[in-house]
């Protein structure tokens, strides 16, 4: 299996954790999605007359494209569900937004998925789907492998994934942007790291 890992420095990049910490950095992360990524159409549905006037003057818009946070009963018993305990910087996220709509630089039009719909990628349709196909390809082994063991926790034409076997010193997994059309992972040291990848990727 072909892994590609960024820069040293960009594995150190924004890295929130707690819910406060990803509450200021998620304010910003809307802030750039809304002036680099969203289209026209997008912004029309996103936003009503007096904040599009606000932003096409250079104004700052205050919109939270995130959920409402997730409760602690509702996070541990996603975690009881899947036999796991989410990695700092996942449970930190949950605690701040139980789900994200808009992912920058990314091919997961589902956004992240709140806490409830976090799945082991075998168990879904599509996850299940993409392993079968990547199984009946000589040479995938270990492709295979990372699928059957990891979590999806955001889908759309890519897969973003954490490995639960692969852990650091800090407790946090490794996590996985999957491009199923090109077939080589992306690791990063965590799942914050992973969630920065579409920040950085909008000049954020």
């Amino acid at each position: 299996m072909s892994e590609t890992t960024g820069p040293e420095e960009k594995a150190a990049a924004a890295a929130p954790t707690t819910p406060a910490e990803w509450r200021g950095y998620l304010k910003r992360y809307g802030d750039a999605y809304l002036r680099n990524e969203a289209d026209g159409e997008e912004l029309v549905d996103l936003l009503d007359e007096d904040q599009l006037e606000v932003l096409d003057g250079g104004g700052r818009v205050d919109l939270w494209l995130g959920e409402a946070p997730a409760r602690e009963e509702a996070l541990v018993e996603s975690e009881e569900r899947l036999g796991v305990r989410f990695p700092p910087s996942l449970r930190g996220f949950y605690l701040a937004s139980d789900g994200w709509t808009r992912v920058g630089g990314a091919w997961v039009g589902e956004g992240v998925h709140p806490c409830g719909r976090v799945s082991w990628m075998r168990d879904g349709d599509a996850g299940s789907r993409v392993t079968a196909i990547y199984d009946s390809i000589p040479g995938n082994e270990d492709l295979v492998q990372l699928f059957s063991r990891s979590l999806e926790v955001a889908r759309g034409e890519d897969f973003w994934l954490l490995d639960p076997t692969d852990v650091g010193p800090d407790g946090e997994w490794a996590a996985y942007e999957f491009a199923p059309k090109y077939g080589d992972p992306t690791k990063y040291p965590r799942f914050s790291a992973l969630f920065d990848s579409g920040y950085t990727s909008m000049g954020g």
